[in-house]
């Protein structure tokens, strides 16, 4: 088999389309912003890339490395700009709370990361296999919801970031330490650019884990900075509380001479 065929079928040939209609729906009598359309547009770019190109088919036949690029993109990168590409007016209107998100995506990664369970899937690519990467993107919905939707202070968005990493990286570190390889799946067919299926699994570990650290560091790092800031703002409010004063009580104070001259003119006049 060719590994750089591309698939004749694809889920993504469906769902984008059926995505950029409901998208258009929901906006269309709405002010967006063109950057969270940008989004928008970025995260189905996404899932085109790695499910209606060769990608796909390096991921079902050749390489774990591959797959685990689905699943990187599928449960976090275009789960991060769908939900960025949403009105925030209407987004808001759902919460979603922040430890049940967290916990559902992280049980979604461990689970179908068990090697009977992934080679299951992998072996059942017509059912299971779909209900594996919709369950993933589901859950990446619902993690990034409250940090970019929620009504949670940048501090608790900080600690929120910080624990999903801290929790989820022990996954690709462990798959890249692990002596042999653990998906019976890869083990039995070819791989490609003189890869062992060892050095495939050591690959597809470490940069699960790479990736993880840069998206979910760069994240927390952006709120814990808005944190400082606004613990900032309120320290020099502590400081200085007459600076907090509304600039339309100074109007006010400042007008009150010139109207008493004013009275005061009328009344000798008359």
């Amino acid at each position: 088999m060719n590994p750089y065929a591309w698939p004749i079928e694809s889920d993504a040939l469906t769902l984008v389309p059926a995505f950029v209609l409901g998208y258009y729906l929901v906006v269309r009598h709405r002010s967006v912003e063109r950057w969270r359309i940008a989004c928008f547009a970025g995260s189905l770019l996404l899932l085109v890339a790695v499910f209606a190109t060769p990608v796909d088919t390096l991921a079902l036949h050749f390489l774990l490395t591959a797959h685990f690029l689905q699943n990187v993109t599928v449960a976090e990168w275009a789960p991060a700009l769908f939900v960025l590409g949403l009105p925030p007016a209407l987004a808001r209107r759902v919460h979603v709370p922040m430890l049940p998100a967290l916990a559902a995506w992280l049980g979604t990664y461990f689970v179908w990361h068990i090697p009977a369970v992934y080679d299951f899937a992998l072996r059942n690519q017509h059912t299971v296999l779909h209900a594996e990467h919709a369950t993933y993107f589901l859950a990446g919905l619902a993690v990034w919801w409250p940090v970019i939707h929620g009504a949670y202070r940048p501090a608790t968005k900080a600690a929120y970031l910080f624990a999903a990493f801290v929790l989820v990286s022990p996954l690709g570190l462990l798959l890249a330490l692990l002596p042999d390889p653990v998906y019976g799946f890869y083990k039995f067919r070819p791989t490609v650019w003189g890869l062992s299926h060892l050095t495939d699994q050591e690959i597809a570990g470490t940069t699960m884990a790479a990736e993880q650290a840069v998206v979910f560091f760069a994240a927390f790092t952006y709120w814990f900075l808005r944190f400082l800031k606004n613990e900032e703002l309120a320290g020099g409010l502590a400081r200085y509380p007459d600076s907090a004063q509304p600039a339309s009580s100074s109007l006010r104070t400042s007008s009150t001479p010139s109207r008493q001259i004013s009275s005061s003119s009328s009344s000798g006049r008359s």
